[in-house]
């Protein structure tokens, strides 16, 4: 009871006694001009514009000029008139995450979009927060478990990594996530769904996570019908609330899907407010933003908890040298690939170990594990040059003994990928030892 009235009484001491106010003064490419907020707006700022029948749009603002402020509507522009009132929010988006959001699914401003009253926080959070100073920061934790055999063995995630996931569409990705979610280790989880399906989000909630994996959740949703704002500040607002979460000492593991989507959106305000496109229509500023949002992941303060962060890159056309892969790949401490050939011989998740890496190795690993991991993956590189000789019956057995191998256990190593792994950590590299002695000795 205590704490409701403590975050009501923060909610009432924010309302304002005054708001600046400006009229519209045109409409164009989407966009909306107002005048007379020059010296009272800021970019970024929420705005609410009256319309002359009652209803109300809210935007924000993208540009500022020396007569003009350019909006930016959440929704459609349509019977906008002139002069129309535009007002300044109070509260400029910021957000206020709060210890009873776990099992809840809102929206990019923190409000509910499961029916139920949502209470504030005690704290507003600038959604746009800065990531903690470099040299205060803790170090990398113990390597965590995941349920996957894959990334338990060849693929650790240790406490506080960032980890990219490559994919194009229809190629398992959303499952994965999904399976990470529920059986990998942390305190909190939070799960951005950027730009995805409105019926994916009812389908991720109630069959993919059930009560038990949204036992622990947060999820933050912008549906793709909604606008680019609202798509852009999904991902910041999952980050804010994260964030929460680490400070209170929590494990938090965040979930990003996707930040095609979450760079999409920003093309599209950026567009909007006159920047040029450069990297493949994207703007300039792409790169800065993708890694400002990356960096505010990963370890705290000292006493602090983590932030283990996976962001999902969709690449169109399975072109994993587009832009935004080739950012990611640059500020994350690994990714992982899935292909859609390997996906269309049946097997999930379709991770290609070869175009895989994970940067928390060799550390993560005991020195055993590490030669365990480098002989398997030598088999597995044997396999694959070999590959296209042995289908076409060009291979004759006793040419190459590391191929000879390799052909022994691929199928097992082939199947151990697609392992789940409830065991745990120790049990995958048991099973992979397992499946090597199998290969006959060197």
């Amino acid at each position: 009871m205590n704490n409701a009235i403590e975050a009501l009484t923060t909610q009432i001491a924010e309302v304002p006694r005054w708001r600046a106010q400006g009229r519209v003064s045109g409409v164009q490419a989407g966009t909306i001009h107002v005048r007379g907020l020059r010296d009272a707006a800021r970019i970024g700022d929420q705005v609410c514009l009256c319309r002359s029948d009652g209803e109300r749009i809210t935007g924000e603002i993208i540009q500022i000029n020396q007569e003009i402020a350019v909006m930016m509507p959440h929704g459609s522009a349509e019977q906008v008139s002139l002069d129309d009132r535009v007002l300044v929010e109070p509260s400029q988006g910021d957000l206020a995450p709060s210890d009873s959001w776990i099992g809840r699914v809102v929206d990019p401003f923190g409000m509910p979009l499961d029916g139920q009253p949502l209470m504030r926080g005690h704290v507003a959070r600038s959604v746009n927060s800065s990531a903690p100073a470099a040299h205060t920061r803790a170090a990398l934790g113990a390597r965590l478990s995941t349920g996957m055999a894959a990334l338990n063995t060849f693929l650790p995630i240790v406490e506080g990594q960032r980890l990219g996931l490559f994919a194009g569409s229809g190629v398992g990705k959303s499952n994965m996530l999904a399976a990470l979610c529920r059986n990998m280790e942390a305190d909190v989880v939070v799960v951005a769904m950027i730009g995805e399906r409105g019926r994916e989000l009812r389908q991720f909630i109630d069959e993919t996570l059930g009560p038990d994996g949204m036992s622990r959740a947060v999820i933050v949703a912008a549906t793709s019908d909604q606008s680019a704002l609202m798509r852009r500040r999904c991902a910041w607002s999952a980050m804010t609330v994260a964030e929460h979460f680490r400070e209170q000492g929590n494990r938090v593991l965040l979930l990003a899907d996707s930040v095609t989507r979450f760079a999409e959106a920003h093309r599209e305000i950026a567009l909007a407010a006159g920047e040029f496109p450069a990297l493949r229509g994207y703007p300039a500023s792409i790169g800065q933003l993708i890694m400002s949002l990356c960096e505010r992941a990963g370890p705290g303060l000292e006493g602090e908890g983590s932030i283990t962060a996976l962001f999902s890159v969709l690449v169109a056309g399975s072109d994993f040298e587009e832009p935004i892969a080739d950012i990611l790949r640059g500020v994350l401490d690994g990714h992982v690939i899935l292909e859609r050939e390997i996906a269309e011989r049946g097997r999930y998740p379709a991770i290609n170990l070869s175009k895989s890496v994970s940067r928390s190795l060799p550390k993560a690993a005991t020195e055993e594990e590490n030669a365990l991991l480098l002989e398997a993956r030598r088999l597995l590189g044997a396999y694959e040059g070999a590959e296209m000789m042995l289908k076409a019956g060009l291979y004759s057995e006793g040419s190459d003994p590391l191929v000879d191998r390799a052909v022994r256990v691929w199928e097992e190593l082939d199947q151990f990928i697609a392992k789940g792994s409830e065991e745990g950590i120790r049990a995958s590299f048991d099973r992979l030892t397992l499946i090597l002695r199998r290969a006959g000795p060197r």
